[in-house]
């Protein structure tokens, strides 16, 4: 496991030290909020329907083990292994079964030997990886030739209604940062691996106020840990400006949070384990 100890490298992502721990501390919530995680993973799940069934697949950044429990019904006779960085989202999932292994590693140095899974399924997790290309790398490496990585992440236009309206009261970072679609584009076609598919997909949620899409984001684990973010408490006011810039994008349906949702379908070349 990478050695979480050392400062994060310079850049935009969040710390992964405070990741693990938000994600940690949302263990006992996060279920009972997930709507979008869900709709994600199962369109994800959805992408690999007729791929071959797997002698062992990976769930990585599997969280409380919600899509490790149905990789394991869909894959019955596959033996399962669970990675996440964050322990206490590890200790959920165990008690609930679904995958037989969970380990505490993370996505861009996996505690894993070269070439022991068939699938790697990963929904919503790499989009806090700092260094992509190593998750990539690490895909390749742990991958058996013809093996199968399918993910799901955020990319940049994520949270564009609350970001706007945070920008309209102070101009401080409260919205957590996502790289680029172009930038997936890029990283996947020089990975090594195969492009099966690749696209961008907007998912869009609804909510009565403003006050339901942060708590929401809190019982997610996935409120703003980015560097640059305010320290302290929001006073009244400002709250009361972020509620008034947010009612310009109301809806019949109510106040929409658009999530811009990548998905990616990569293989391993065959020709690798000749």
């Amino acid at each position: 496991m990478t050695d979480l100890s050392h400062p994060t490298l310079p850049g935009a992502l969040p710390d992964k030290r405070q990741v693990a721990a938000s994600f940690s501390r949302a263990a006992a919530s996060y279920d009972s909020v997930a709507a979008l995680q869900r709709a994600v993973g199962v369109a994800l799940l959805d992408q690999i329907e007729h791929a071959d069934a797997p002698a062992r697949w990976l769930d990585l950044g599997s969280g409380t083990g919600y899509f490790s429990r149905l990789l394991g019904e869909r894959f019955a006779g596959a033996e399962g292994v669970a990675v996440d960085i964050a322990e206490g989202m590890l200790r959920h999932a165990r008690q609930a079964g679904g995958a037989r292994h969970h380990v505490a590693g993370d996505a861009e140095r996996l505690p894993l030997r070269d070439g022991c899974v068939d699938l790697l399924f990963s929904s919503l997790a790499v989009q806090w990886c700092e260094r992509f290309a190593s998750v990539l790398s690490e895909a390749r490496r742990v991958l058996r030739p013809g093996g199968v990585m399918a993910f799901s992440s955020l990319c940049v236009g994520t949270l564009g209604e609350l970001r706007a309206s945070w920008q309209a009261v102070d101009g401080l970072v409260h919205v957590n940062r996502f790289r680029r679609f172009e930038e997936y584009q890029r990283l996947c076609a020089g990975s090594g691996l195969e492009v099966v598919d690749l696209e961008r997909r907007p998912h869009v949620l609804h909510y009565p106020d403003v006050r339901s899409l942060t708590r929401e984001l809190k019982a997610l684990g996935a409120h703003n840990l980015n560097p640059g973010r305010p320290s302290g408490l929001t006073g009244r006011a400002r709250l009361q400006q972020l509620l008034q810039a947010y009612e310009q994008f109301r809806q019949p349906q109510g106040l929409p949070a658009t999530y811009q949702v990548v998905y990616g379908v990569l293989r391993k070349p065959m020709s690798e384990g000749r």
